[in-house]
């Protein structure tokens, strides 16, 4: 929203989810002109090895990206919350961020990681949204109780911002579930086109009303001062918000293993022929996690990394493949609606990747990891607390300055 502007940016959203739960559908019907059971073998089938090829690194880009950002957000939100742990100073092992990614892998997301079934993670994928659920609740609260103490930065509501490309990339980001559709279309009692259209439609409602609920609340809160991790805004020493980050944290925890799933499933397509022993199985794991946790050792900017990774991942995967597999398979006319919208779609896809990309490499997300936002400081600690203060709403809001007087 910060970068699309909100009212753009709502209807962006809205836009995106409509997009994704299109193509999904579409993919799977892809498979079944094409009588292929996998994403790969349905590209490889539409436009021969170099297609296959192509998919496969996207396929393995994308949840591997994703990995890294969620060891990011990990590593932002526990140390937080260890830091409201009586005893726990931030100079303390529990609030280095490099330590908490290292412990949270070591002892969650690597041993999650390594079953051998995605069916197995049906129970924690349930926990995850019963969790992202409660997140919401506190994010709504805060939206009520904090909001009105927080000026609005200028231009807050204007109805475009010149970054609506990159904002694209995003909620394709937070959309797109296209690399493991086939492995949930597989795992259904009954995988037919009218099944897997209805759970479609269902869950990306869902995810629309989740995601509209917390753009709203959260850049109605924060306005221009909203970060990559909106829960980077919200103070050290707030209780609600120490509650929400916990939460945070183990939502993303559960989540990282249904993508390295992902990863794994196509470097065992590519170099095992899709069969991977035991042993196999352990070390290509482990190495995967071993890579993604230190990158994101190494880095700590989320914005940029889920803008890079919606428009280099996201979009192709969501926009561009699954058109282009339809309208190389399909014998349909080429004014047929599903034919006009692909196209549609297809072009936009594009556009969007290209533009996007230019636009994240010179214009990359501004980044405050792990700081104090100006509105968490007592106004009355210090002098220089005061001044920063004030040097940050006197331009914004004179009014507020003015009520505070």
């Amino acid at each position: 929203m910060k970068q699309a502007g909100f009212p753009l940016g709502i209807l962006l959203l809205f836009l995106v989810a409509y997009i994704t739960d299109y193509s999904i559908i579409l993919l799977i019907k892809g498979a079944n002109l094409s009588g292929t059971s996998t994403y790969q073998s349905l590209v490889n089938r539409a436009f021969g090895i170099a297609g296959y090829v192509i998919l496969s690194f996207l396929q393995f880009l994308y949840p591997f990206i994703a990995m890294v950002s969620y060891n990011i957000i990990t590593g932002d939100t526990l140390t937080k919350v260890f830091q409201r742990i009586p005893g726990v100073d931030p100079e303390s092992i529990l609030a280095e961020r490099r330590f908490v990614i290292m412990l949270t892998t070591i002892l969650l997301t690597l041993p999650l990681s390594l079953y051998r079934n995605i069916v197995n993670l049906g129970k924690v994928s349930f926990i995850s949204l019963i969790l992202t659920i409660a997140i919401l609740g506190i994010v709504v609260v805060k939206a009520a109780t904090l909001g009105p103490y927080i000026p609005s930065t200028e231009a807050a509501w204007v109805f475009a911002q010149p970054y609506a490309i990159q904002a694209v990339g995003i909620m394709a980001f937070s959309f797109i579930c296209h690399h493991n559709s086939f492995l949930i279309y597989g795992s259904l009692e009954q995988p037919t086109i009218k099944n897997w259209s209805h759970i479609t439609h269902v869950s990306v409602l869902f995810a629309l009303l989740i995601s509209a609920t917390f753009a709203a609340c959260g850049y109605g809160t924060f306005t221009g001062y909203t970060q990559g991790d909106v829960f980077e805004n919200y103070c050290k020493n707030d209780n609600w918000a120490t509650a929400g980050r916990f939460l945070f944290g183990i939502t993303i925890i559960l989540t990282f293993p249904i993508e390295c799933f992902v990863t794994r499933e196509v470097i065992g397509n590519l170099f095992f022929a899709g069969n991977l022993s035991t042993i196999c199985h352990v070390l290509v794991t482990v190495c995967i996690v071993a890579v993604a946790t230190a990158i994101s050792l190494a880095f700590d900017c989320l914005g940029i990394v889920l803008e890079l990774n919606g428009v280099i991942g996201a979009i192709p995967l969501v926009f561009i493949i699954p058109t282009a597999c339809y309208l190389k398979l399909s014998e349909e006319s080429w004014y047929h609606w599903d034919s006009v919208q692909s196209c549609m779609i297809l072009i936009t896809g594009v556009v969007v990747m290209i533009v996007g990309f230019v636009m994240t490499v010179i214009f990359p997300h501004e980044c405050s990891h792990g700081k104090e936002m100006f509105y968490c400081m007592p106004s009355n600690s210090s002098t220089d607390n005061i001044t920063v203060f004030f040097n940050e709403t006197f331009s914004q809001s004179p009014v507020f300055i003015i009520n505070i007087l």
